[in-house]
This record gives structure tokens, sequence and C-alpha cells, in this order.
């Protein structure tokens, strides 16, 4: 949810507070009282009926105000401290942890199309990063890898996932589509990287990333996807790096069947 729907259900739940919190305060007190002074004159029996409607609203409509928003503030600092513990403090994508819960859990999610579910996942690493680190030190090889992570995020779709899963490795989940699909999206941000004007002490150096990646049509989990797009990423390390390699795979109750690479 973006910041603006979190803060328009902030307030709804602040003015649900203020009017349903007061409203109950003086149901209670008016059935107390009415049964209390149910044998008293009429004229006494009003004044405690409004007493019992005036005292509570006067009492509780400032405290519930207050207390919603103290809980408002809470919930926001909460959903803060969530999103930092799943974020990279570099790259600000999801961190290894956050992303492979996510998913874990999307793939659970995932509804069948006809009997089939469909998605990827990508396996992205920088390559020769280690020479940006020797040539240029560690603070310009930070600025390449939030570069590269900038050009990955800007090249994935609205509903993809996009994490760091360490070092200069990043992690594309796909969900809902097929091999053609998978394709797009990853020579898109393998050409993204190639593109960026990455300088450092007056040079420029050329970024790229070799992309492997593993297409499915069954349920399956995320260790066996990212074994299988892992050894993809090796494929296209040895094939000369700055290319994508995929492969398309069927999941069985024997365990995958590759069904093409």
């Amino acid at each position: 949810m973006s910041n603006g729907g979190h803060r328009h259900k902030g307030w709804m739940q602040i003015v649900g507070w203020t009017i349903c919190g007061p409203l109950f305060c003086v149901l209670v007190a008016l059935g107390y009282n009415v049964m209390t002074f149910a044998s008293f004159p009429v004229e006494i029996g009003l004044r405690a009926a409004f007493a019992a409607i005036v005292v509570p609203l006067g009492l509780a409509t400032p405290f519930f105000f207050y207390f919603s928003i103290k809980l408002g503030e809470l919930a926001s600092a909460n959903r803060q401290l969530s999103l930092l513990a799943a974020t990279d403090g570099l790259t600000s994508c999801l961190n290894r942890t956050a992303f492979t819960a996510l998913v874990e859990a999307r793939l659970e999610a995932l509804v069948p199309k006809g009997d089939q579910v469909h998605g990827a996942l990508l396996i992205i690493d920088a390559d020769n990063f280690k020479q940006i680190n020797d040539r240029f030190g560690h603070h310009n090889g930070d600025i390449a890898l939030t570069l590269i992570a900038r050009a990955i995020r800007s090249s994935v779709r609205s509903g993809d996932n996009v994490g760091r899963l360490g070092g200069e490795e990043f992690g594309v989940f796909l969900p809902i589509v097929d091999r053609y699909g998978a394709e797009i999206v990853a020579e898109r941000l393998r050409r993204a990287v190639e593109k960026l004007a990455f300088v450092a002490d007056g040079h420029r150096h050329q970024l790229s990333v070799s992309v492997g990646g593993v297409v499915f049509d069954r349920r399956t989990g995320f260790e066996d996807l990212f074994k299988l797009a892992d050894e993809r990423l090796y494929v296209a390390k040895n094939e000369g790096r700055n290319t994508v390699r995929l492969i398309g795979c069927a999941t069985s109750g024997s365990g995958f069947a590759i069904l093409d690479a």
C-alpha cells in the first residue's frame, strides 16, 4: 500500500475511534442511568439521561481522539521499522531474507491459469565487480551497485519484486509470466545496466550484468528455483558475461523436469 493509502486508512481509523468510542460510552452510561433512575420522577430521569449523554461525549471524545492519534503514530512507526528491516540500506531493494520470504509467499498465492502456475526467477550478477572495487575503491563500488539496482528496478514490471541477495547479486521474481515475457524483462534490464554512465576518478567504466533465470509452470519452492537460476547464471558467466541465459522447467512428483535451456 502507498503512503497516501496508509494515511487515508489511518485517518479513517481515527475518525472511527473518535465517533464509535464516545458513542459506546454514552450507550453504557445511558443504559445504566435509565435503569438506576427508572423509579424516580420523570424530570430527574431526563436530567440523568442528559448527563449520561453530555458527560461521556465531553470527556471521551478528546480522549479517544488523542488515543487514536497515538495508535496511528505507533502503527506508522512499526511500518517504518518493518520497511527498514526488510530493505537493503545501500540499494533500497529487499534484503535477502525479505525477498526469499516474499517470493515463497507469492509462489503459494499464485492463482493457476487453467491447471498451470506461470512465473520466473532471475538471478543477476554484476560482471567483474571486484575490478571496480580494486580500481576505484569500495565507495565508488557502492555507487555502481546503487546505479545497477536502480536500472534493474526501472526495468521490471510494477508487480515484480527485486531483492539484493548479497554482494553484487540481485534477484527478480516475475509472477504470471511465460518464457517470452521473462526474456523480455531480462534483456531489458541487461541493456539498461549496459547503458549506465558510471564515472569514477574521471574515468568512465563500462558496467554490465549476467542474468540466469528459470521459468516454471507448476507450483514449486524458492530454493529449487534459485538452484536452477543460479546454474544458468554460471553458464552466462562462462559464455562471456553481459548475457542472459534462461531455462524452462516443469515440476512433477519426482522433482524438476528440464524443458529447454
